[in-house]
This record gives structure tokens, sequence and C-alpha cells, in this order.
């Protein structure tokens, strides 16, 4: 009896030496890491039982480090992902490390986890849209919100606002020409149509136009805005033709102003300037920022290479460009890439096809606030096409592409130094 009881006590004993010893959790984000996209989900989930997060710039592919909890180890064991317990020096050793003038590594507190809300219409699925797939995968909180919600100030309540593939000019993403005869196409139209008479407005472009300036007050105002794809350039188009009519009459009922590109007002936008639209609506396309028609970027080749920025120097873009990769896969969408030409000087570019002469992966500040741009649609699905089935992540747990997304959703919680320069 006295035998097994000691076999009994040993592990047990051990375990709580290592316990007593451990006093920090760390989460890898490096190769040994087993889900890069759920590791975002369990820092989120820390951050919302008000525990301190560290986010370790450059460190092990941008690695967290927080206080150990029972209950978050039990976390990281349900959810699948990779975890080290560590000592109350090894953690100090490692801070000590991040914190040497001569190292591009940086550490982050992190304390609040940011309300989150997603602009998309009703009728959407989480699959149409590549961050409500990661974020229902990495299991991270948001809110559905679309215009009316907006129009009526609800943008206050939230850290970080993401904009779906919408199209903010009121030409219904330009499908017309193909599709004005598909159930889904008529059902987009129909809402947005209704919902723009219910708040009483004539147009739907007219509806996008305020909006679109409610959310640049939102980022003035020191909001979070991330968008992708057509959202993207679509967004600065609508602030550009403010007071334009930039839409024929199959979209709108009358026909476009005239010399409409000698009226756009380039000083509203966020990151696009002196760029042309285009006028014709058979074309699936809305301007000469996106990339996507005129690249030539063979798909075995289609790559951008992220920038390597100074964490203690430049920590926002550090930030953002967190990652276990430095050359990402590219992949389409309706906007895929932006061309260098018609960039704002004040943009930064975080991730770009240098070949292509083209950025793929943007930021920049307004007001308080600050703005990411991300083009293309799905990172793990290089042309994703209308009706095609959903991104299955769990197939995907380390995706750098989807990486970038989770970045800029945990932005809002870090404490932001200034620039040093």
């Amino acid at each position: 009896m006295r035998i097994l009881i000691k076999i009994f006590l040993l592990p047990v004993m051990l375990f709580m030496a290592l316990q007593a010893g451990a006093v920090s959790l760390l989460i890898p984000m490096d190769d040994v890491q087993k889900d890069h996209l759920k590791s975002y989900g369990i820092a989120y989930w820390v951050l919302e039982q008000d525990i301190e997060v560290k986010w370790l710039l450059n460190y092990r592919g941008g690695s967290f480090l927080m206080e150990h909890y029972p209950e978050i180890e039990n976390e990281c064991v349900i959810r699948g992902v990779s975890f080290e317990l560590i000592s109350d020096a090894q953690a100090t050793g490692i801070l000590n490390e991040i914190a040497q003038p001569d190292a591009n590594q940086d550490a982050v507190a992190m304390n609040k986890a940011p309300k989150i809300a997603v602009y998309s219409p009703p009728n959407k699925q989480p699959w149409d849209d590549a961050v409500t797939l990661v974020l229902t995968y990495a299991e991270i909180n948001y809110d559905i919100i679309y215009d009316e919600e907006i129009l009526n100030g609800n943008l206050k309540d939230y850290d970080w606002l993401h904009l779906h593939h919408e199209d903010f000019t009121g030409q219904f993403g330009k499908f017309w020409r193909s599709y004005q005869h598909m159930p889904w196409y008529q059902e987009e139209v129909n809402i947005n149509k209704q919902l723009a008479q219910k708040l009483g407005f004539l147009k739907v472009s007219e509806m996008k136009s305020f909006v679109t300036r409610e959310i640049q007050q939102y980022v003035q105002n020191g909001g979070f805005l991330f968008a992708m794809c057509a959202a993207t350039d679509t967004y600065d188009i609508s602030l550009a033709a403010v007071g334009v009519d930039i839409c024929e009459n199959m979209f709108d009922g009358d026909p476009m102003e005239a010399n409409v590109d000698e009226k756009l007002d380039f000083h509203n936008t966020f990151a696009f300037e002196n760029f042309t639209l285009e006028k014709s609506p058979y074309v699936y396309e809305f301007s000469n920022i996106d990339a996507t028609d005129h690249r030539h970027v063979a798909r075995e080749n289609d790559y951008f290479t992220l920038f390597d920025f100074s964490a203690k120097w430049d920590p926002i873009p550090t930030m953002l460009c967190q990652n276990h990769r430095n050359l990402i896969k590219g992949f389409m969408g309706q906007t895929t890439a932006y061309r260098k030409e018609v960039l704002k000087s004040n943009v930064l570019v975080l991730g770009e096809n240098k070949p292509a002469n083209e950025a793929r992966y943007i930021h920049g500040e307004k007001g308080k606030g600050f703005w990411t741009f991300y083009g293309g649609h799905d990172p793990e699905d290089y042309r994703h096409l209308i009706g095609d089935p959903p991104t299955d992540l769990s197939l995907h747990p380390n995706s750098p592409g989807y990486r970038l997304i989770l970045n800029n959703v945990l932005f809002p919680a870090a404490k932001k130094k200034k620039r040093k320069t």
C-alpha cells in the first residue's frame, strides 16, 4: 500500500513543485505553436478576465506572456493552443533580453479586451468575410452592425470596427452586368434600398456617403478601422465623391454626373489620391486604385513581403506585422492590391509585392485614430468566387495571412507609445 501511495503522490508532488516555480505562462508564436489563430483568442479571453497580457514584439514570432492561472492553462488545453510554463526568473530574463537597446524587440502591455464591431448586412453569411470567419474560429466575440446602427451613433460603443466587403459607392458591388437576375443580388439591392428609404434617403449612394463620414468621424475621435478587399477603395472613393453623383441610372435611377473625376476631393480620403473612376457599369472595377486587372502576377509567384520595423522606435507597425513568416502568400479579391502611384505620401506600407510595384497591406493615422487596409478577400482561398464553400480554418491554424487580421484585432488593446521619430 505504501508503494502505491508513493507512486500516486510522486507526480502530484512534481506538479506542485513545477507550479511553485512556474508563475508565468508563455504562448509562443513561432513554429512550435500548434494553432496561431486560436492563440489570439486566448490572449483576448485573458484580457476579458482583466488579466494583463504582454505582447512580446519580435520575440518568437510575437509571443504572449501572462501571469499563470490554472484556468488559462485549461483554456489553452481545451482550444489546442501550445503554451509553456516558465519561472519568475525566466520571465524576467526574457523581458530583460527584450529590453536590451540592441535588440529589435519590445514588450507591449495589453490590459483591456477591445469591443469589436463588424459592419455587415443582415443577409451575409459569416464565411462571406475573412474577418468574421477568423473571429469565429479564434472564439473572439463581436457584434454585427450596419448602416442604421452607425447613423444612430452606435459606433461610440466600440473600440474596433471592421468593414465587410461592402461597396460604399452605392453601385451594389458593380455586380449588375453578371448577376442582376440572381436572387442574392436582388435581395441585396432591395435590403439597401428599403433601409435607405427607412432612414430618409432618396438613394443608397447618399446613405453610404453619410455612413462613410460617420466612420471617418469615429476614426478621428480615436477609433480603429480595419477593412479588406473592396471595402477599402470604395470607402475612399465615397469620401472623395461627397456631393458628386458617380452612379449610373441602373444603380440610382439617374445618370452619372459629367466630368466626375475633376470633382473628386482627395483631401477627405484616408489612403488614396489622384485616382480616376471606372465609369462603365459593365466593368467589374471601381477605379484605378486596384491593380487586379493589370498586375500580371502568376499565381506561383504571388507573394508579398512584410516590412521589418524597429520594435522600440516604431511599435505600432511592428505590432501589425507580427508573424512567424515574413513572406505571405498572395490572394485575390475584387480589390486585390493597391497601385503605389495613388497612395498618399503619409501612408505606411506594411506589406508589398515590390516587383509588381503594389502595396498589399497599408496603415495610417487619422486624427486620434488609426486605420488599416488589407487587399484581397480570403488569405487561404486564392480566388474566392461567389458560391464557393467557406474556408475551413481548422485546416489552416497557422495561416500567416490570417494572423495579420488578428494583429489588428488586438492592436487597440495595446498601450500605445508615441513614435520617437
